[in-house]
């Protein structure tokens, strides 16, 4: 069964392949370093992060190929749209992803951008490990079975 959102949580963009393609061993929450006009562009809700990831280099966490538009009232003002950025963790966490990416060959996905309770963009970001193409259909396999018994379980009563 899907997990259900967090009412509080105002949902930007999310990366619902990511779970299809990688096994997530665990999530992350960190901080976007964004311009004004980009924040306005988020609350407007077209941004995508299907294509994007996370790298780390000295010691510290960027976001790689996130699409934000441009905000259109921003005039000469405007962003990239495509461009890199940091995020914001503690330093500790940071050396242990760079770590962890390093040394066991795992990925940082970005899962979900949204709004905090208080209206600070986030990002949670997932350490995960790329599927093979056989677990991929082993996913889709099991995804088919829960809907097929949801299905008979609701029309048994």
């Amino acid at each position: 069964m899907a997990k259900k959102a967090d009412p509080e949580k105002k949902v930007v963009a999310d990366n619902r392949k990511a779970r299809f393609s990688y096994f997530i061993e665990d999530t992350l929450e960190a901080g976007l370093m964004l311009f004004g006009s980009e924040v306005k562009s988020l609350r407007g809700g077209r941004s995508t992060i299907a294509e994007s990831y996370a790298y780390a280099k000295d010691g510290e966490l960027f976001l790689v190929n996130a699409y934000i538009p441009e905000y259109t009232q921003a005039s000469r003002f405007n962003h990239e749209p495509r461009r890199q950025r940091k995020l914001l963790v503690h330093k500790r966490e940071a050396g242990k992803l760079a770590a962890a990416i390093q040394r066991e060959g795992m990925t940082l996905v970005p899962l979900r951008l949204y709004f905090n309770p208080k209206g600070i963009a986030k990002v949670e970001l997932g350490i995960a490990k790329g599927k093979k193409l056989h677990d991929k259909r082993e996913t889709e396999k099991k995804r088919d079975w829960q809907r097929d018994k949801a299905r008979l379980m609701r029309d048994k009563g």
